[in-house]
């Protein structure tokens, strides 16, 4: 029974990592995932050291991933608007890619909202070409680096939980 609750933790901790892929909150499903299985197994293998140091990581990733985004747009100079039209459009792509490629279409749809949104946002506000392609790159950027390093993130906290049920 034990083999068949640990397979099923890992399933449930893998699309916590898939759902990271989307944009969505995984890091918080693969923490409350591990919180059940320690549950389950009385929190001997999964201690209370262990889940909180996974509540940090999934705070910090989501934290993140979020500042990630708005530094690439930063560095590429783009306005206060142009960054929230990149979090709008970045929201916007995903839920309109959603039903194409499998729902892979939800990840390219965030990438290229993000840099539509900052793009139409820089032309809106009557600046180059040039510079609207600029921030939009500089979105674009930030995004990608986000969503990885919240990935990483979250391949951290599986390898945690698995490491501490293997441990004990």
């Amino acid at each position: 029974m034990d083999y068949i609750v640990f397979v099923v933790f890992l399933i449930v901790a893998f699309a916590g990592f898939i759902s990271l892929l989307f944009g969505l909150p995984g890091t918080f499903v693969i923490l409350a995932d591990s919180i059940l299985y320690g549950w389950y197994k009385g929190f001997n293998e999964i201690t209370t050291k262990v889940i909180v140091i996974l509540a940090a990581l999934a705070v910090f990733g989501e934290l993140l991933e979020f500042l990630l985004g708005i530094l690439g747009a930063k560095r590429e100079k783009a306005s206060n608007s142009a960054i929230a039209g990149s979090i709008v459009g970045g929201i916007a792509g995903a839920i309109l890619g959603a039903p194409f490629l499998f729902g892979i279409g939800a990840v390219i749809g965030a990438f290229v909202g993000a840099f539509a949104g900052a793009f139409l946002v820089e032309l809106l506000k009557r600046r180059t070409i040039n510079q609207a392609i600029q921030s939009g790159r500089g979105a674009f950027l930030g995004k990608v680096v986000g969503t990885i390093t919240k990935g990483a993130i979250g391949i951290a906290m599986i390898t945690i939980t698995v490491i501490s049920v293997i441990r004990n």
